[in-house]
């Protein structure tokens, strides 16, 4: 059995399904993501983990012992809400010895073990500042180590980078994971941005109104979505509508809801050549400087394509200039129809 494991986990508000029947079993040192937009029931799943939020139907079992219904004290998760929630009045070592001192740890221990937590979040030079005397990263860093300290079985981040700027947020993506890795402990994370769960999640947990529409690895969900939601969710895709010689693909039907072929072609999956060469036939629209690469627009007669291009130093094309859009076969993908609708 799984360290964590979801049963048929639901959550009901009057006529409203926030969380639909959702299965879902993670392993002992294992990262895991929830992602999805807005409002499709990450947040809602996590909390009936916590035991902020009471379960409609379902249950939840940690290490084989059932906590569906369980005091959120009890539980003993740690948990890294969005806003930090730490004491302003506190320093950075009171914080993060509050939860000890709840559970009147000895002092002697609470001293030890709050010294190894900041040493750990790189904190130990800050312990007497206050939160105002903070950086956002450091402040959410004291919050993390104020949820490890208590040595919990679990880990629950909710939007823990929210509201981090850009450069910080990939910098602390990063600290997340090596404080992890380091730890060795369960952790269930809620984002809505993709890049965030790609890239230190061991598996992602997709949502779509409130289900759970595909559990895989990161590498594994962006090459091979299940629904072209997922497709287009999870990383920028073509989304190409049906049978046509020039994809490069057999002619074949895929019954779908309305018996078209859908395919997915990743922007960095194609090549612009020489106009006359290639599969399809285009003309720039327009495009975008993003340091390491350009993003352009494409007008075909497939309609528009994205194609993402690695800046090797030479000069762009302009907006304008006629190119051949070139792509290996087995690089397209087919895609179920979504199973669900918002």
């Amino acid at each position: 059995m799984a360290f964590l494991q979801l049963n048929a986990l639901s959550k009901r508000y009057g006529a409203v399904d926030a969380v639909v029947a959702t299965d879902l079993a993670v392993e002992k040192g294992e990262f895991v993501s929830l992602l999805s937009p807005s409002g499709c029931g990450k947040t809602t799943t996590l909390q009936m983990i916590a035991g902020f939020v009471d379960v409609s139907a379902g249950q939840i079992l940690l290490d084989g012992r059932d906590i569906t219904h369980a005091k959120p004290a009890s539980r003993g998760l740690g948990v890294v809400f969005q806003s930090y929630a730490l004491f302003p009045h506190m320093t950075v070592r009171d914080n993060v010895a509050f939860g000890l001192k709840m559970r009147k740890v000895p002092s002697a221990e609470i001293a030890s073990k709050v010294k190894t937590v900041l040493e750990l979040v790189r904190l130990a030079p800050h312990a007497e500042r206050y939160p105002r005397e903070l950086s956002g990263g450091q402040r959410q860093r004291v919050a993390l180590a104020r949820a490890l300290v208590i040595e919990p079985p679990v880990l629950l981040l909710d939007e823990p980078l929210s509201n981090l700027d850009a450069n910080l947020r990939e910098e602390m993506q990063f600290e997340i994971r090596r404080i992890q890795c380091a730890v060795g402990i369960t952790t269930l994370m809620v984002t809505h941005d993709q890049a965030e769960a790609l890239s230190i999640s061991d598996r992602v947990v997709v949502m779509q109104a409130g289900r759970v529409t595909q559990i895989d690895a990161p590498y594994k969900l962006y090459e091979h979505p299940r629904t072209r939601f997922i497709s287009d969710f999870v990383g920028k895709a073509n989304l190409l509508a049906g049978d046509y010689d020039q994809l490069g693909i057999p002619q074949v039907r895929h019954e779908s809801g309305d018996g078209e072929l859908v395919l997915s072609l990743r922007p960095e999956k194609i090549s612009l050549v020489q106009a006359g060469a290639g599969r399809l036939q285009g003309k720039v629209l327009d495009r975008y400087f993003f340091g390491s690469q350009w993003l352009y627009r494409i007008h075909t007669p497939l309609g528009e394509i994205t194609v993402v291009r690695s800046n090797d130093g030479s000069a762009p094309l302009g907006c304008g200039a006629a190119v051949g859009l070139e792509w290996q076969a087995e690089l397209l993908r087919v895609l179920a129809a979504d199973e669900v609708h918002a």
